[in-house]
């Protein structure tokens, strides 16, 4: 326990989650001085807006007659700045311990990647869940996660001087052919037609690659996997004309989408309903004092899955973590556009 300790770190809250409710955690949090690491499953911030539908419009956030989940995004993240929220990408909270007591909760919160947190509060702001990649069907895949088959990119250096094999035809299929090429020993991107999903300028960065011969780009599918040890030698590549070959193949890197699950927040002793988190709607706190659930993942009578309900949530959820956090402190409520302590705050006075 104190060998972990002296690795965690220290804040006073985890929010885990960066989608709308977590991002707009980090300002109502912030106003009472509290500060917030943040941890989330994919690369960037947004969650299902950035992921989903960046383009799409969203018609029903208050004083924005229309804006993309992209936009809502970086106008939250412009918010926030005031607040310097740390965030872990590319991470999953796996564990979550309680350390204290109802009256002054500690946690311990462990991530895949091998990070130890303590926290006096915990905000889950998951939205349906995490987002879980989709694993292709080729048998025997699993023994070699996590060693020679990723389907995130948590540190370059595993890819250099490798034999890279990227499958897809989307935005993370493109950026990490184009961000691994200077790195990796060689690269191949295979995707099942010459067409693509992502930014068109990727799409003509990774083409004028393949054209300098840095690159090599083939259509077809992935069906099978060789090595030993958890460990890829090859990979087998059943091209379109149906001709199979073997392909130099060390590092293995699938891009097939997310789906959503409700992953390892089912094993955090909360009180689940139909895979949400029961909550009141005084203090938006869960079965366990000092855990809260705000946006999509909680549940509670009348609940509206809207983001501006999620908006509601996070703010009377920040009033009853200062009291976790700063159990000495009375909390005057003070407004924004009248508090010039709150003004300094947020840089504008």
């Amino acid at each position: 326990m104190n060998q972990l300790k002296e690795a965690a770190i220290e804040t006073d809250v985890v929010i885990v989650g960066a989608g709308p409710a977590g991002l707009f955690s980090v300002f109502e949090l912030g106003l009472l001085d509290i500060k917030a690491h943040v941890i989330d499953i994919l690369p960037r911030a947004g969650g299902q807006c950035s992921e989903l539908y960046p383009e799409k419009p969203i018609y029903d956030i208050p004083g924005l007659p229309v804006c993309t989940g992209q936009e809502l995004t970086d106008n939250l993240l412009k918010q926030i700045e005031p607040f310097h929220p740390t965030f872990h990408f590319n991470e999953m909270v796996e564990t979550l311990v309680s350390l204290g007591t109802a009256e002054k909760p500690e946690f311990r919160l462990s991530t895949d990647a091998g990070k130890i947190f303590h926290a006096k509060v915990v905000f889950i702001a998951a939205g349906g869940g995490s987002f879980q990649p989709k694993k292709p069907p080729i048998p025997k895949i699993e023994s070699y996660e996590g060693k020679s088959v990723f389907y995130a990119v948590r540190r370059m250096e595993d890819f250099r001087d490798k034999n890279v094999v990227i499958v897809g035809g989307g935005d993370s299929a493109l950026d990490w052919t184009l961000n691994l090429q200077p790195v990796a020993k060689s690269i191949t991107l295979v995707h099942r037609r010459d067409q693509f999903r992502a930014a068109p300028h990727s799409v003509s960065a990774m083409q004028e690659l393949v054209a300098a011969g840095k690159i090599d780009f083939r259509l077809g599918q992935i069906t099978a996997v060789e090595g030993e040890d958890g460990e890829l030698a090859s990979a087998v590549l059943k091209g379109n004309d149906g001709v199979e070959e073997k392909l130099a193949c060390e590092r293995l890197m699938p891009f097939f989408g997310l789906t959503m699950k409700l992953g390892p927040v089912a094993d955090w002793g909360l009180q689940l309903n139909e895979n949400l988190i029961p909550v009141d709607t005084e203090k938006f706190e869960t079965s366990h004092p000092g855990i809260f659930a705000v946006g999509d993942i909680n549940s509670y009578p009348g609940k509206l899955k809207l983001i501006l309900s999620g908006f509601h949530e996070v703010a009377l959820a920040a009033q009853k973590a200062h009291r976790y956090v700063y159990p000495e402190k009375k909390l005057l409520f003070q407004y924004t556009t009248s508090s010039t302590n709150l003004q300094k705050k947020l840089g504008v006075s």
